[in-house]
């Protein structure tokens, strides 16, 4: 009772600012609608009885434009954090980050391999493209991460150190094989590959987002049932069985969660970075290191700080549009360097 009188405050003003950031990216862009309109016809798509007069521009906008590509920045941002929130757990250390196993680069790569691999074999069919490039930059975001698990594992055992390690190799790996693709494409080629390693949420559609609602839902609603278990982990492995855990399933958990969750977010919108870093480092030095609030608020933190950098991106060099995941690594390398001078002071 007295973590959630003290965490309601928290609570309020994350949800404000979701609130407030799902307005603006539906009224903004570079045809700016009327925060009036906008509430008005996102109500109307809701299905409720509201006069439509002159909101046929506003519904058109916001219903086949903005609307799933809000959803889409709502659905990774949340993905993003709590994968964050997952792999900081599981490292114990809150400079840890979700690319730690592989799952980004390994993503990265299976889009890599598609685009050129596409485009050298004639093209990938249009209607097909999209989806096909999402499968494969989803599976090799599994693959890798499923790689870096098992070479973690000896003798019934998970060691976080080796899993680390392999991370870091395996990541190095990848991107040196990404750079090779992007040495051999062509200038089309190399143009996609480049824009889509920058990330954008440009080019949502209803269809390409419901397979990442699906997924951020399931880790929405299953990484917060292992609150408890992250908060016996801090305390060390060998207490957290004391206490009662299976630490092997949890860790099995956490790294599927993660990898399951990133790879459809990479796999929806391309390479993001810092939001699992930056987000549940901001949400921890407010609200404490317990879990129970940790997750859900860095839920709620991340998919604002994505429709914001996403907003951003739109309106600070409009017409044309600025990928948004240079505007997170401008906003997370700094955070970032900030973190590391302060644990060294």
């Amino acid at each position: 009772m007295t973590m959630g009188v003290r965490s309601r405050p928290l609570f309020i003003v994350l949800g404000v600012l979701l609130v407030l950031a799902l307005w603006l990216s539906l009224a903004l862009g570079p045809v700016s609608l009327p925060l009036t309109d906008t509430v008005r016809a996102a109500m109307r798509l809701l299905g409720l009885p509201l006069d439509g007069e002159g909101l046929e521009q506003a519904e058109l906008i916001i219903g086949q434009i903005r609307l799933p590509r809000t959803l889409l920045g709502l659905a990774v941002g949340a993905v993003l954090a709590l994968s964050g929130v997952a792999m900081q757990g599981l490292f114990r250390n809150p400079l840890a980050d979700p690319g730690l196993v592989g799952v980004s680069s390994g993503a990265a790569l299976g889009a890599a391999v598609a685009i050129v691999g596409g485009a050298a074999l004639g093209g990938l069919p249009e209607a097909s493209a999209p989806y096909l490039l999402s499968l494969c930059a989803f599976l090799g975001g599994l693959g890798v991460t499923a790689l870096v698990y098992r070479l973690g594992r000896h003798d019934g055992q998970t060691s976080v150190v080796t899993m680390l390690l392999a991370g870091i190799a395996l990541n190095a790996l990848a991107f040196a094989c990404i750079g090779l693709f992007t040495y051999l494409a062509d200038d089309a080629t190399l143009r996609t590959l480049t824009f889509w390693n920058l990330g954008s949420l440009n080019g949502a559609s209803y269809a390409r987002l419901w397979p990442l609602l699906l997924v951020t839902l399931a880790v929405v609603l299953w990484l917060p049932r292992r609150a408890r278990a992250l908060n016996a982990l801090l305390l060390g492995e060998s207490e957290a069985r004391h206490l009662g855990f299976d630490v092997e399933a949890l860790k099995r958990e956490l790294v599927f969660c993660t990898a399951l969750g990133v790879g459809a977010a990479v796999a929806a919108a391309g390479l993001i970075g810092f939001i699992g870093l930056v987000v549940p480092h901001l949400v921890r030095l407010v609200a404490g290191p317990d879990h129970r609030v940790l997750l859900p608020a860095s839920a709620l933190a991340g998919a604002s700080l994505i429709l914001f950098a996403d907003l951003f991106a739109r309106l600070v060099l409009a017409p044309a549009e600025l990928p948004i995941g240079i505007v997170t690594a401008l906003i997370g390398a700094p955070f970032f360097l900030y973190l590391l001078l302060r644990r060294r002071a």
